[in-house]
């Protein structure tokens, strides 16, 4: 029941105690329970909201920072990992395999005031020995969320 739980949450995290129960086909009382349960135990960690902001009016820049770096002795990736994360200014840090160790979403107002963080923060810290910075351009899906408009049809209307 928890993975059914939390797939449904994923969708849709507004979704009614009691729609819930109902889906699930057992009480309210046991899904509430199940729900505080994993929420105790760090599972659930929060509800987010996504937001299209492309179709609001906050100017926003959303960046995708390969990071490289050396493990510092004793510590690996971990203490490394959550100084970058203290950042506000860092959405998501995720420790990778290949050619760099973490990716680091970050998000500022400007491509400038983004870059000014990479270079006097993130590029300058001990242990990183390189970065690659690559600005979002266009968000088409995000979080199983398509975000773009689809068009009615893509062919050209015929008039006498």
């Amino acid at each position: 029941m928890r993975n059914e739980i939390l797939r449904m949450l994923e969708n849709n995290s507004r979704i009614e105690l009691h729609d819930l129960a109902i889906m699930l086909g057992t009480d309210e009382t046991i899904v509430l329970q199940e729900i505080e349960k994993m929420e105790n135990e760090g599972v659930i960690c929060g509800y987010p909201t996504l937001i299209n902001w492309d179709k609001t009016d906050t100017e926003k820049v959303t960046a995708l920072i390969e990071v490289r770096v050396t493990p510092q002795r004793g510590q690996g990736f971990e203490k490394l990992a959550e100084r970058i994360s203290n950042y506000p200014e860092v959405k998501s840090i995720y420790l990778m395999s290949g050619a760099f160790d973490f990716v680091v979403f970050l998000e500022g107002k400007t491509l400038k005031e983004v870059s000014m963080f990479v270079s006097t923060k993130l590029s300058t810290l001990e242990a990183v020995s390189g970065t690659a910075t690559h600005f979002v351009l266009k968000k088409y899906k995000d979080h199983g969320m398509i975000l773009i408009e689809k068009n009615e049809s893509s062919r050209m209307k015929v008039t006498p």
